[in-house]
């Protein structure tokens, strides 16, 4: 039986040491890059999905799938028509209580090289009073065609973002 580090080798192709974090073994050069601003920007309002991540006064975790609308440094999302368990929702709730939220959107592929995510660290607000609502719900209408179809009622979640960040598997 191998060795979990002989083993680790073999499936990474890494060898031991310092050395081996910057270059993996046989000399392939480590192309992954940070994302500017900009280009984290672009990635992330190119996506029709990311995961929202609240927390409440607890501190635990919760994270759930959300369409989106970015405006600048602005991010909408909105409670829609679909099924849920209660009107009272968590991610509502853990705003009030905090407002710090995170947003994450990434892209896979086998080809390990195409791989990336973009990260949005924000302050969140529930808009629920239906005049300011509007232009969220008509952001959200012209990127999802099930929003023209069906608006949703909201409430609207406000995400300002104060920091985006990203990786990708190469430059």
């Amino acid at each position: 039986m191998l060795s979990s580090r002989t083993t680790l080798r073999k499936l990474t192709g890494f060898t031991d040491g310092a050395a081996a974090r910057a270059q993996p073994a046989g000399g392939r050069e480590n192309r992954s890059v940070r994302l500017t601003t900009e280009d984290a920007r672009a990635r992330f309002a190119a996506q029709r999905v990311a995961r929202l991540a609240t927390a409440g006064r607890d501190g635990q975790p919760h994270v759930v799938p959300v369409t989106f609308a970015v405006d600048g440094d602005r991010i909408c999302t909105a409670v829609d028509y679909k099924p849920k368990t209660t009107p009272n929702l968590r991610r509502l709730r853990n705003i009030a209580e905090n407002p710090r939220v995170t947003l994450l959107t990434d892209h896979y592929t086998d080809d390990w090289a195409g791989l990336w995510w973009v990260r949005v660290d924000g302050h969140a607000s529930v808009v629920t009073d239906e005049t300011a609502m509007q232009p969220y719900l008509d952001l959200l209408a012209e990127r999802y065609g099930q929003y023209r179809q069906a608006r949703p009622a909201g409430p609207v979640i406000v995400i300002e973002a104060d920091r985006w960040t990203g990786w990708s598997g190469s430059a």
